[in-house]
């Protein structure tokens, strides 16, 4: 399908604000943060309890941000937000976050994981791990149900949420449900969306190259805390609402890894957005579609939780 509207416009509007000399050396990763961080937030809706607390991880205190739409016991969505394992955190995502606990009836934790190339793999998938370790283990102290946590993250939070999910199969903790956007499943790269996506989509083949090299460091591809692509079996993963657009270079190993998830026997759904370029899940303001694609999550998840508590009764 042709690039949507909203697409053309959002595409014409970041030109116009990366724009640099043609003669422009690559920016730092420094100049980089500096710019994500500069994005002008939009503003959340309020919450009655929102606070920012830390989880003991193995490289030490890990950040997160909780989020609870009402008092008692709620289940939880554990969120891993995207930037290429180098860039972004908690305030990137809190927008969404806050809509998720809203519409979802859930409390959501987001992590401030490490990031690279100060923190190289498999920091990032430990921290996560930690978090959700510590939802399902802690529900005292979040408010959580310990038999109703799901992972869920965009990007590169998406390919640490599938990595997540694995752990916890391998480990003996059941998830509610894996919410997987736009995830980065594979480090192949050889994928017809990456050559034909590559350049002019928002998201350059370029960039998440340079950053999964940073974020890889000297790490075998293969390893499925990685590529979960690659894992030799999905058996038993947790249930999966896979998301991808159209004009996005990871479309083809997102889906790639849905059609294996199914294959395995793991419940999945997905979804892809025609017209749609990478990021447009977190810009419900700008696309139509990602004010769509969050309520579809958002009714998976409610779907996924209401399971948890037809069981437990």
């Amino acid at each position: 399908m042709p690039l949507h509207p909203q697409t053309v416009s959002y595409l014409q509007t970041l030109r116009a604000w990366t724009a640099g000399p043609p003669d422009a050396a690559e920016p730092t990763i420094a100049e980089m943060r500096e710019r994500v961080g500069a994005v002008v937030p939009v503003e959340g809706r309020e919450l009655p309890f929102v606070d920012d607390l830390t989880v003991r991880g193995p490289g030490g205190p890990v950040p997160v941000r909780l989020y609870r739409p009402a008092e008692g016991p709620l289940p939880a969505v554990v969120y891993l937000h995207g930037g290429g394992w180098v860039l972004g955190g908690i305030e990137n995502v809190d927008g969404l976050c806050r809509d998720l606990a809203a519409d979802a009836g859930c409390a959501v934790l987001s992590v401030g994981y490490r990031l690279a190339p100060e923190h190289p793999f498999p920091a990032a998938v430990d921290d996560a791990w930690a978090v959700v370790a510590a939802a399902v283990r802690e529900p005292g102290r979040f408010g959580t149900v310990p038999g109703a946590v799901a992972v869920a993250g965009d990007s590169a939070g998406g390919n640490l949420a599938a990595a997540v999910a694995l752990l916890a199969r391998d480990r003996g903790v059941s998830l509610a449900h894996q919410l997987l956007v736009y995830p980065v499943t594979d480090t192949a790269r050889d994928a017809a969306s990456w050559r034909e996506y590559g350049s002019g989509y928002g998201l350059d083949a370029a960039t998440l190259s340079r950053f999964m090299d940073l974020y890889r460091g000297g790490a075998d591809p293969r390893d499925p805390r990685l590529a979960p692509l690659r894992a030799p079996d999905l058996r038993g993963a947790a249930p999966a609402t896979v998301i991808t657009a159209e004009c996005d270079i990871l479309r083809d190993e997102g889906e790639a890894y849905a059609r294996r998830l199914a294959a395995a026997g793991v419940p999945v759904e997905l979804r892809r957005y025609d017209g749609m370029v990478h990021s447009f899940f977190l810009l419900p303001e700008v696309f139509d579609a990602g004010a769509e694609a969050v309520a579809y999550a958002v009714a998976r998840l409610r779907t996924a939780f209401g399971h948890c508590e037809r069981e437990a009764s």
